[in-house]
């Protein structure tokens, strides 16, 4: 598994968080924040699946 798709995994998972805590607290940058992050996220991990699936990786593989 790719590297991209990991760390794609983790900035998806950070804008959830600041999203949350920007909805918790009415706190509107931090929602955009959120947003932002999770975009970049959901990118960054379609490339991490583009480029294992150009090297024949799968989620499988070690």
């Amino acid at each position: 598994m790719s590297d991209d798709r990991t760390e794609g995994s983790m900035k998806k998972m950070k804008g959830d968080v600041k999203e949350g805590a920007g909805n918790l607290t009415g706190d509107s940058k931090l929602q955009s924040e959120g947003k932002a992050d999770k975009g970049e996220g959901k990118i960054q991990n379609a490339i991490g699946g583009i480029k294992d699936a150009l090297t024949g990786k799968d989620k499988t593989d070690k």
